[in-house]
């Protein structure tokens, strides 16, 4: 994506917290963050890039898209960037030499016991929370629980040093309970470890609930201070929510899936969790669908997808029923090689867990929205400047690769409302143009493509609304003659790059040029299609080189034929390997009298 494509995606995002992963070109995940706003925070990176240090720089350089895992809360997304920084070790994150584990939160014994984090359980008596996702999350979830119970954070130690010093800064300002002045029993703060405790195993809803009981009774006492202190702390566990929903410490190897519907689309959102961690969230969307067809709907692409897997979690948690559940865990067991269950959970963790999934599904659903309604707009203004009678909703893009005239080919790709279709994407070998003949070999492909719809092909139907092909007026001039030769009236336009290679103009075949620099979101859509045509091309171009270089090397092989070259090459994986190989090897293989002619064969191509 450009620059200014990421831009626009992100301008898309919704203003909730979460996870954002930043992706290169390769597809690698090169940096994991979290925001209290995706929106804004993601949006930062693509603005002002002055302002970015070099490091940061370097790193949007290198995006070539981002992805997004929505949460409830920001502490959430805190522990989820953790444990997928964990997973992934981004290029551009910090990664702690010393971190070789999943740390846990420990709460030691006696009246006045503290929290520390250690990196792994012992057998000692105290409480242990986690494992968390690194040493930062687990931090964060000790500074939670300090902050909602005004927990001491300094180094003193109780009982031993109560009433020895002066309370510190904390106290005067609300933040500590001040154990040091003696003021707090064991008692009590032993309940104030309880309560912590409940919110690090996220029973967060069970402890709110019982401070509003709490409040109540200290109000109708007329304790009116106490009450305003439970509240305070209520709030504070009821806007921290559920903070065990993307680190559990019960929950492994389980996939939560769920749905989100507006008008006839539906989306599902699956998140997977394994070693008590989200590991995992993807998304799919479906048209045509009504409520009542849901049940159906999710039972079908329940057992497409995980047959397709070849595997199954240990739990499938649902945020409805399905039809024919039974046959659904029969067939999910049989994928697992033992039992899986699918639920519906109706309280607990495990129901926190789907509607977390159905809120990705529905923030999903919302981002998808944006995005078409803007790229109809930009299609309308596409149409517009080119004059066209109707808007450009399916665009079919061409371009031609070769290395120096040698094994020439082309792709078409093509656009539906502004999204790639990548089902309908073409591949052309060039046979009749000579090589180097861009221009014939445009006309060449223009035709085959055209003849095929022509035809009734419906792998080439419908035709577009728009044509474009990666050059300058010449290409688009012999496109064009293919077109008026066959009666075909499709408006059609070549895409002229600057100097880096940007599409900043799109021509006519007599050369008349339309800018589109000055319109940013004409100017993104045509750039992406030209980088999405000219990245297939130079893909399918790569394969059939390499197709052709490993067949030449095998030329000329007494007894070798294409079926035993492919028997070879799927035995050792590269030409190198064969030529490697000796006798024997290859007769595992090939007929013994075929081995050593490959041997013999490649011993006198060293020789010359």
């Amino acid at each position: 994506m450009t620059l200014s494509q990421l831009r626009q995606k992100a301008h898309e995002l919704p203003l909730v917290p979460g996870v954002y992963l930043m992706r290169d070109k390769n597809g690698q995940v090169i940096y994991v963050g979290k925001a209290k706003v995706l929106k804004n925070r993601v949006s930062q990176y693509f603005a002002n890039l002055a302002s970015h240090t070099a490091k940061t720089r370097r790193l949007v350089e290198n995006i070539d898209d981002f992805e997004t895992i929505y949460a409830k809360t920001e502490f959430d997304a805190l522990l989820l960037e953790n444990t997928l920084i964990k997973r992934y070790k981004p290029k551009y994150n910090i990664l702690l030499k010393d971190d070789k584990g999943y740390p846990y939160v420990r709460l030691g014994k006696g009246e006045y016991a503290t929290f520390s984090i250690v990196p792994a359980r012992q057998d000692d008596g105290a409480r242990y929370f986690g494992p968390y996702g690194g040493r930062g999350a687990a931090k964060a979830a000790i500074d939670i629980v300090r902050e909602t119970f005004a927990l001491p954070t300094c180094t003193r130690k109780f009982p031993r040093d109560i009433g020895k010093e002066r309370p510190c800064l904390m106290l005067h300002l609300n933040k500590c309970c001040g154990v040091c002045t003696g003021s707090v029993s064991p008692e009590q703060y032993a309940e104030l470890l309880r309560q912590s405790a409940l919110l690090l195993e996220g029973k967060g809803d069970d402890l709110a609930h019982a401070m509003e009981e709490k409040m109540n009774e200290r109000a109708e006492a007329l304790d009116f201070e106490g009450a305003a202190l439970l509240r305070d702390r209520m709030r504070a566990v009821q806007k921290l929510g559920r903070s065990r929903l993307v680190t559990g410490v019960t929950l492994s190897d389980i996939d939560v899936l769920a749905c989100g519907l507006r008008g006839t689309r539906a989306a599902f959102a699956l998140l997977s969790y394994g070693g008590g961690s989200l590991m995992d969230k993807k998304v799919q969307f479906f048209d045509g669908l009504e409520e009542q067809d849901l049940p159906d709907a999710l039972g079908s692409f329940i057992k497409q997808y995980y047959s397709r897997a070849g595997n199954a979690p240990r739990e499938l948690a649902l945020d409805r029923d399905i039809d024919d559940r039974e046959g659904v865990e029969a067939l999910l067991s049989s994928l697992r090689g033992r039992r899986c269950s699918v639920l519906v959970p109706q309280r607990g963790e495990k129901l926190q867990m789907v509607r977390l999934a159905a809120d990705n599904a529905r923030l999903e659903l919302e981002a998808l929205e944006t995005r078409e309604q803007r790229s109809r707009k930009t299609l309308v203004l596409l149409g517009e400047m080119l004059g066209l009678e109707k808007t450009p909703r399916r665009i079919e893009a061409f371009d031609i690769s070769n290395t120096a005239g040698s094994d020439p080919v082309a792709s078409m790709t093509v656009f539906e409302d502004g999204a790639p279709k990548k089902s309908a994407y073409k591949k052309f070998k060039v046979k009749l143009a000579a090589g180097g003949d861009d221009y014939g070999a445009m006309a060449e492909v223009v035709g085959r493509r055209l003849d095929r719809a022509l035809g009734g092909d419906e792998s080439f139907l419908p035709l577009p609304d728009l044509f474009l092909m990666d050059g300058g007026a010449g290409q688009t001039h012999v496109a064009l003659q293919q077109l008026r030769q066959r009666g075909v009236t499709v408006p059609i336009f070549g895409m002229v790059k600057d100097s880096h290679h940007r599409t900043r103009a799109l021509v006519t075949a007599d050369g008349r040029e339309i800018g589109i620099v000055s319109t940013p979101a004409v100017f993104a859509l045509v750039g992406r299609i030209q980088e999405e045509t000219h990245r297939f091309a130079v893909a399918y171009h790569h394969d059939v080189r390499a197709k052709n270089a490993r067949r030449s090397a095998l030329d000329g092989i007494p007894g070798l034929g294409e079926r035993r070259r492919r028997q070879l090459m799927r035995h050792f994986g590269t030409v190198s390997a064969i030529r490697r190989a000796s006798a024997d090897e290859l007769a595992a293989v090939v007929p013994r009298n075929v081995a050593e002619e490959i041997v013999r064969h490649f011993s006198e191509k060293e020789q010359k």
